[in-house]
C-alpha cells in the first residue's frame, strides 16, 4: 500500500490550489465467483482489482478521480489535473499522517484463497444435490458462491492513515419447482463477513431444501387476494422494506438535499412507540460490518429511530459539511472508481416484546409475509412495491393457506407509524444494495412486524 510519505507528499500538491481537504483511497482486492446450474459448474472468475481514488473539496465543491497508476509521477499528475478546478492559495498543510489502533471486529480463521476450486465446487454440488433431494418437483437448480479478500488504505489531509482488510464470502441457492405449465422458485442467500469458516456454521443442505420447500409451497398455492388487510411480515429479509422504504430516506445523500420525507424531523415523531431502528456496522463478522467506513472513520452503532421518534441519520463527510453535522461512519463505495457517500451497513428494526406466536393469535385475518423478495421504492416519497415470495393467509389468529402472487404497497413513512405489534425474534439476512456510490453488502433485518391495514395486490379477487 502507499507508504506516508507518498500520501503527504500528494495531498500537499493537491491542496495548493485552494482545496481545503483531500482524501486518498487505495483498493487492492481479489476475488473469487462460480455459477452452477444443476450442480454443474458453467462459469468461474477469478481475479484481482487495484487502483487509488483522489477526492478534493473546497466548501461545498467536490471533485473526484481515479487511476490505476500509483507511481509518485502519476499521482501529482493526477492530483494536480483535480485540483485545477480550484482558484486560490494553500491554507492546509499535511505534516504527518497516524494511524488509529482498533481491534479487528472480523476475524477471519480461514482465508478463501488458501482453499481451491475444487473445494469451493463441492460445496455447491453439495447444496444443489440438497434442493435436488426434497422432491420430485424440483426441477432446476442455481447455486451461485462468491469470496473477496478487499485491502484498503485511506489517507487524508486531517491527518489520517487507516487500513482495513474486509474478507466475505456469499453461497445463493436458487430451486424451481415445476408440475406441467406450473412453475414456481424458491430462494436462499446467507453470506457473512468470514472466511471459509463459514461454512463450518451453517448446513448448505439445510439452506438449499429450504429454498426447494419455498419452491414446492408456492407451486400448488392458491393466488393471494387484493385488499385492505392486516399483514405479518417474518423476520430476516422483511427488513428488506424498511431497508428500501424508509432506511434510504435517513441517509444523508437525500437528507442534506431536502429529498426525502425525514428531512428536518430530527428528535419528531416518525413511527409508532415500539418501533426502534439501528443502522450498526460493528456488529462482528456480519455482512455489512466494517472496521472503518470507506472515508476511514470508525464504524458505529448509530440509533436511527429511538421508540418512534428520529434520533439520527447516516452521514458521510460531504453531506456532514451540508448538514454542520459529524460522519456517522457511513461512507461507502463499491469501489476505488466511484466517490463514497452515506449508505447503510447492517440495518435493523430492534427486538420488542411480542411473541411470534402472540403476534399471529392476535390477527384475526390477514396476510403472513414469510420472505419477500425484490421490489421497487420512490427514495423521494418512501412509496414503495414489494413482492411476497412465501405469503399464508391468517384465519382466525392461526397460519391457513399457502398464497402466491402477494405484493405489498404502501408508504414507508406511513408504514413505520402503522406497525403495532414488534416481536422478540429479530434475525438478520444479506443481500446487496445499490446506489450512487455502486453496490454494496447489507444486512436487512427485524424481527416478526405487524402492520395494521396495508396494501396487499394479488390475483385472487378482491376481499
Amino acid at each position: 500500500m502507499l507508504s506516508k510519505q507518498l500520501c503527504i507528499k500528494v495531498m500537499n500538491e493537491a491542496l495548493k490550489t485552494g482545496a481545503d481537504y483531500a482524501e486518498i483511497f487505495e483498493e487492492d482486492k481479489f476475488a473469487t465467483s462460480i455459477s452452477a446450474t444443476d450442480g454443474v459448474v458453467d462459469k468461474i472468475n477469478s481475479g484481482f482489482t487495484y487502483g487509488i481514488g483522489i477526492r478534493l473539496y473546497q466548501g461545498l465543491v467536490s471533485v473526484y478521480s481515479s487511476t490505476n497508476d500509483n507511481s509518485e509521477e502519476g499521482l501529482i499528475k493526477t492530483v494536480q489535473t483535480l485540483a485545477s478546478n480550484f482558484k486560490g492559495a494553500q491554507t492546509v498543510f499535511v505534516k504527518e499522517l497516524n494511524s488509529d489502533n482498533y481491534e479487528n471486529i472480523n476475524k477471519i480463521e480461514k482465508f478463501p484463497r488458501d482453499y481451491s476450486i475444487n473445494y469451493k465446487k463441492a460445496i455447491m454440488k453439495r447444496a444443489s444435490d440438497a434442493a435436488f433431494a426434497y422432491d420430485k418437483v424440483i426441477s432446476k437448480t442455481s447455486v451461485y458462491y462468491l469470496d473477496e479478500d478487499q485491502k484498503v488504505l485511506i489517507a487524508n489531509s486531517k491527518g489520517q492513515y487507516n487500513t482495513d482488510q474486509r474478507v466475505r464470502t456469499r453461497i445463493s441457492i436458487s430451486s424451481i419447482a415445476t408440475d406441467g405449465d406450473k412453475m414456481e422458485n424458491g430462494y436462499q442467500a446467507p453470506g457473512a463477513s468470514m472466511g471459509m469458516e463459514f461454512y463450518d456454521q451453517i448446513k448448505v443442505e439445510e439452506i438449499a431444501q429450504e429454498a426447494s420447500k419455498i419452491a414446492k409451497t408456492m407451486l400448488y398455492a392458491d393466488e393471494c387476494p387484493s385488499g385492505t388487510m392486516d399483514v405479518v411480515i417474518n423476520n430476516g429479509f422483511g427488513g428488506v422494506i424498511f431497508h428500501e422504504a424508509c432506511g434510504h430516506g435517513l441517509e444523508a445523500t437525500s437528507v442534506a438535499k431536502n429529498q426525502s420525507v425525514f428531512a428536518n424531523k430530527l428528535n419528531q415523531k416518525i413511527a409508532s412507540d415500539v418501533v426502534t431502528a439501528i443502522d450498526d456496522g460493528t456488529i462482528p463478522n456480519a455482512w455489512g460490518s466494517l472496521n472503518i467506513d470507506d472515508e476511514g472513520h470508525r464504524t458505529q452503532k448509530n440509533v436511527l429511530i429511538e421508540n418512534g421518534v428520529l434520533k439520527g441519520y447516516m452521514i458521510d463527510n460531504f453531506n456532514a459539511r451540508r448538514m454542520k453535522m459529524v460522519s456517522s461512519g457511513s461512507g461507502r463505495r463499491q469501489s476505488y472508481h466511484l466517490e463514497p457517500t452515506s449508505r447503510m451497513t447492517n440495518t435493523y428494526i430492534a427486538n420488542g416484546k411480542s411473541t411470534f406466536e402472540e403476534i399471529i393469535a392476535a390477527t384475526k385475518f390477514g396476510l403472513f409475509a414469510a420472505k419477500l423478495g425484490g421490489g421497487s421504492v420512490n427514495p423521494t416519497t418512501g412509496e414503495f412495491n414489494f413482492a411476497v415470495i412465501e405469503g399464508y393467509m391468517i384465519r382466525d389468529g392461526k397460519i391457513a393457506e399457502p398464497v402466491k402472487g402477494a405484493s405489498l404497497v404502501g408508504n414507508g413513512a406511513d408504514t413505520l407509524m402503522n406497525i403495532d405489534m414488534v416481536g422478540n425474534n429479530l434475525l438478520r439476512s444479506q443481500g446487496m444494495c445499490g446506489s450512487i456510490s455502486g453496490s454494496i453488502p447489507v444486512d436487512v433485518g427485524q424481527p416478526t412486524i405487524r402492520v395494521k391495514n396495508m396494501i396487499v395486490g394479488g390475483r385472487g379477487g378482491n376481499l
